[in-house]
């Protein structure tokens, strides 16, 4: 069972620091939906004790929120605390742009709330800065709805220390969701994880598997259909893919001296780093299986050693995940 918890400010419910991350359940990127295996694995991730769960509007334009919305009735949205973004829109033939125009914001708000079935939401987003609009005005407007009640905490989610700075004159900030794990790693933890030290915020790790490289099921031979995010990605192409595989393969060994598989290491060392959560992506109710094992322990600074050595020779020049970034509105 998921028991290890850490309290985020401006919400009352402590929270379990695995989240389930419910990109994949929207379908988009990640290959279509599937509604029955999506409920039945935020069931399970329920049942193992984790009572976090992320979402966003783009995360299959509205039908990640939408079978959230669903899991979660019968008595069940009040056990859970749940988190949203926005500042994503798209248009109609589904090309993603920024757009955090208080007008929109409030709009975004009220939509997430119908399609996910309650009257608050626990935790409000903005899922990219954008360039176009002041940071002062969206983060006014959430500060409205955070006072009227429709949201209890604010967070943002790829955002520089200069743009939270702005954001903090204007509105708490709780917590902070960058990309980070073992192989993502070098801008937050120059800028975010002292930041949110800094600010008693938390830190929402996404991404903590790296997309599956972190699952160890993977090898040379394994391909991505065009409509999978990890087509594009630079790291899952040769050669570097085959220097990141090489990267786990070691890994895998100091999880072996804890009895451990790659999985529960990499969770486990995004939970070591500070007042971090992981984001554990899934959308079949077997990828819940093992969350368990990432509780319960922790890595040595000779197994900290250890893993930096690992990642200095298979990838000394690591791959930022720069190309996830969506692009401003016209």
């Amino acid at each position: 069972m998921a028991t290890d918890k850490i309290s985020i400010r401006g919400i009352d419910t402590p929270v379990s620091r695995i989240a389930l991350g419910t990109w994949a359940i929207g379908g988009w990127m990640w290959g279509g939906p599937d509604d029955d295996n999506a409920i039945k694995t935020i069931h399970r991730a329920l049942d193992e004790g984790i009572n976090f769960i992320d979402t966003a509007p783009v995360y299959g334009f509205g039908h990640s929120e939408e079978v959230i919305g669903r899991a979660l009735e019968g008595g069940r949205r009040e056990k859970v605390v749940l988190a949203t973004k926005l500042g994503l829109a798209w248009t109609d033939d589904q090309k993603v742009y920024r757009d955090s125009r208080p007008e929109r914001v409030r709009k975004e708000v009220e939509d997430s709330l119908k399609r996910l079935k309650t009257d608050y939401l626990d935790l409000e987003q903005v899922h990219w800065p954008d360039g176009k609009t002041p940071v002062e005005d969206t983060a006014a407007e959430l500060e409205k709805l955070r006072q009227e009640g429709k949201i209890r905490a604010i967070g943002v989610s790829n955002f520089s220390v200069a743009n939270m700075d702005e954001f903090a004159k204007n509105a708490p900030l709780s917590t902070i969701q960058p990309p980070y794990n073992l192989f993502e790693r070098v801008t937050t933890e120059r800028d975010i994880l002292p930041y949110a030290k800094a600010h008693d915020a938390v830190v929402l790790a996404y991404g903590p598997l790296c997309r599956g490289l972190l699952a160890g099921k993977m090898n040379k031979d394994t391909t991505f259909p065009k409509d999978d995010l990890r087509s594009g990605d630079p790291k899952f192409q040769r050669p570097k893919f085959e220097h990141y595989l090489a990267a786990v393969e070691d890994l895998k060994k100091i999880a072996e001296k804890h009895g451990k598989n790659i999985l529960a290491l990499a969770i486990r060392w995004v939970l070591d780093q500070g007042p971090t959560v992981a984001l554990w992506g899934a959308r079949k109710p077997a990828q819940i299986d093992g969350i368990s094992e990432a509780f319960g322990w922790s890595l040595s600074a000779e197994d900290k050693r250890e893993i930096d050595a690992i990642l200095n020779r298979h990838v000394p020049d690591p791959i930022e995940p720069d190309f996830m970034a969506p692009p401003q509105r016209d």
